[in-house]
């Protein structure tokens, strides 16, 4: 009997993002180091006197926050959304609004910054999760475009000028978010949790569905795995966390515009994603932190800060297409295979010797 021939035109074309943390679980070791590196950053940055980069640091860890909700649709569920920054304009605005209207409480207005992020998801998701591709890509932009002229038009927030907010939201137990250093270990928090939420949940059996649904929805379908279900719920789960990326990110700047929901801030959010590794657990924080650092140093030299970073973006497309983080699952396989050959060599040697 003949072996059966596979078809080859069923295998995906070009390369495919890693299989998220079924293959690559950050290890403790790892995580403990980031936590202290993040711990310890104000103090340093304190005694060398580079107090200002306590700020540009939170603002890293919010961007790696709503990088991480994209990276939930787009790395785990292959679905590449172009609106994405519309959820995270929404809980900016849900957040402001009622920090304007004098409810400065973070227990009330971040919950809720992610409530509205959800329900907004939900809405969305209802309706452009019944398209695939590209009509799935526009239907997106096209809804944070609506949003956005929306938001454009309400002149009682502030219409195109946006609206200032009275100072940063409370969290009692004697923590001042008007510093910029206890507003950064908020921050820290806040992520911490986000990110240990991304963890179990893509690790439990909906994360391996949602994975699986990647790879193959037609074989899941006929599995009877309930597809437009388990992407939806994905989809809420994707805007509520942006939607809190949204409530810190007024909060750290005191100022919410309908800017913040442009096809271009949804961009931003994408490349961050590809610049650290799509379907990569540590991508959004890599991507973001090489990103927005990149941009800090690039404006200190020219005013075309953006052509040196898309040279940069261009250099890790071509030799990392996997992302920054390949670059260093890359470096513990030679690391690897190095430790097994000189293994085998000690081993030979021991052999020789008997």
């Amino acid at each position: 009997m003949t072996k059966p021939m596979h078809n080859e035109q069923t295998k995906p074309s070009g390369p495919r993002p890693p299989a998220g943390l079924l293959d690559h679980r950050p290890s403790v070791w790892g995580v403990c180091l980031v936590l202290l590196f993040l711990l310890l950053l104000p103090p340093v940055l304190k005694a060398i006197g580079e107090d200002f980069y306590v700020g540009v640091t939170s603002r890293v860890l919010v961007y790696a926050l709503a990088a991480a909700s994209l990276n939930l649709i787009l790395g785990w569920g292959g679905m590449v959304s172009f609106g994405h920054a519309a959820f995270v304009g929404l809980g900016a605005y849900a957040a402001g609004i009622l920090m304007s209207m004098g409810v400065m409480s973070a227990w009330l207005t971040w919950p809720l910054a992610a409530l509205v992020g959800a329900v907004a998801a939900l809405l969305v998701g209802a309706i452009s999760l019944r398209t695939q591709g590209v009509y799935f890509i526009m239907i997106t932009l096209a809804f944070a475009q609506m949003l956005y002229f929306l938001m454009v038009s309400l002149k009682t927030w502030g219409g195109d000028d946006g609206l200032s907010l009275p100072g940063r939201a409370n969290v009692g137990g004697g923590v001042d978010l008007s510093s910029d250093v206890h507003f950064y270990y908020v921050v820290v928090a806040v992520v911490a949790l986000a990110y240990l939420l991304l963890y179990r949940l893509i690790n439990a059996r909906f994360g391996h569905t949602l994975q699986a649904i990647r790879e193959n929805e037609g074989r899941m379908l006929a599995l009877g795995v309930p597809v437009y279900r388990v992407k939806l719920v994905a989809f809420v789960l994707a805007g509520a966390l942006a939607g809190l990326a949204g409530a810190l990110t007024a909060n750290q700047n005191s100022f919410i515009s309908p800017s913040m929901m442009q096809w271009s801030q949804s961009g931003m959010l994408m490349v961050m994603v590809i610049l650290g590794g799509v379907g990569h657990f540590w991508g959004p924080l890599m991507g973001a932190a090489v990103f927005l650092l990149l941009e800090e140093v690039l404006v200190a030299y020219t005013i075309h800060w953006q052509l040196g970073l898309g040279a940069v973006l261009l250099a890790v497309v071509l030799l990392a297409p996997n992302g920054l983080m390949s670059l260093l699952g890359r470096a513990r396989q030679l690391l690897r295979q190095r430790a097994l050959r000189r293994e085998a060599r000690t081993h030979t040697g021991e052999e020789a010797a008997r």
